[in-house]
């Protein structure tokens, strides 16, 4: 099913640009960080299909990420992905004004409009970076969902920044899927309990390479985890998802995820140094995360050009706020970004 709103097809993902790909093709469209899940994930996972035979029992898992932020587990839910948890905010709470921060990852949206409700937009600006001003989210919003950072953008927005967004009466949603990325997840609120409203979404997709197994959680007030809770299915997060969860929790692998993290940065560097040598493009230079936003001239040839070149790129324009002038590509490793910033300089080339 695809939601189209205003030309975007908020439910375009980057995935779409692989899935039917000739094989061979680098994929720079999808978010998942290259060579995961490791090893010894993936033997915990195995390990736990001995268990399949009784049903889920989430108790431990929960309990590891309460511990791991410093939280009561009544203040946890395991989820199948951050996108189940937009579909349980959509569905369990009782909005009249939601407003979703824009250019942001659009499956917030799409589930809001799924669930009938009537979705205010505040588009971020290139000029000012996109980044985030509190005064702009007008007071009757009583839901007002962000990313941090942003998908698409990159932009990791300050934490002081986004809480001011909080006040009574109002749900303020912060996607934090990407934030384990970001070295110290700086800027994080997650283990915060004295912000009003405050519903703080994670994934364990992303860094851990485990999009085909949907986990995630999310981090919030009691009272909003049992009405979230009550609208699960019973046993929603399988038996495998949840030895992952319990198993990203361990020290050995927050510390893992914190070297990554720092790579990642090493990474994105050496891309936007490439990216900075081209007159035709122009980047979202405030870049925090495993993806960097750029502008193309005729970007969308740009983008076939790409893929001929064996290359996929993911397109902006179903991100409201941007067109098809717009690309985000995924931060690999040097050898990949230096293979692609050759045949970058090629399409551009033959665009013209």
């Amino acid at each position: 099913m695809h939601t189209h709103t205003d030309g975007h097809d908020l439910r375009h993902h980057g995935d779409a640009e692989v899935r039917d790909a000739a094989s061979g093709l680098t994929d720079l469209a999808v978010n998942v960080r290259t060579g995961t899940p490791p090893p010894w994930l993936r033997e915990r996972i195995a390990g736990s299909l001995t268990g399949l035979a009784a049903y889920p029992d989430g108790r431990a898992a929960r309990a590891a990420v309460a511990a791991r932020h410093g939280l009561p587990v009544e203040r946890v839910l395991l989820t199948a992905g951050a996108a189940e948890a937009f579909v349980l905010l959509a569905r369990a709470l009782t909005l009249r004004h939601p407003l979703v921060v824009h250019p942001q990852f659009t499956e917030p949206e799409a589930a809001l409009r799924d669930a009938g409700h009537r979705v205010e937009r505040l588009l971020l600006r290139e000029e000012d970076g996109f980044r985030l001003d509190p005064a702009a989210v007008p007071d009757a919003a009583d839901l007002v969902m962000v990313g941090n950072p942003t998908n698409p953008t990159s932009v990791l927005h300050p934490a002081a920044a986004v809480e001011r967004l909080a006040r009574p009466g109002r749900l303020l949603v912060v996607d934090e899927a990407f934030m384990d990325a970001v070295p110290e997840e700086s800027e994080s609120l997650a283990d915060r309990t004295d912000v009003p409203g405050l519903i703080v979404l994670r994934s364990l997709t992303k860094t851990w390479g485990l999009a085909g197994l949907r986990i995630g959680y999310v981090l919030a007030d009691p009272g909003t985890i049992a009405a979230l809770e009550r609208a699960q299915p019973l046993w929603p997060v399988s038996t495998p998802a949840l030895a992952a969860a319990e198993a990203c929790m361990d020290p050995a692998a927050l510390k893992e995820a914190a070297q990554a993290a720092a790579l990642i940065a090493v990474e994105r560097a050496h891309l936007l140094a490439g990216l900075a040598e081209f007159e035709e493009v122009r980047v979202v230079e405030a870049a925090e995360a495993p993806f960097v936003l750029v502008r193309v001239r005729r970007g969308a040839e740009v983008r076939e050009q790409l893929r001929r070149l064996g290359f996929a790129a993911r397109r902006g324009d179903t991100f409201p706020g941007l067109g098809p002038g717009w690309l985000r590509l995924a931060v690999r490793d040097r050898t990949t970004t230096n293979r692609f910033l050759q045949a970058l300089d090629q399409a551009l080339t033959t665009v013209g």
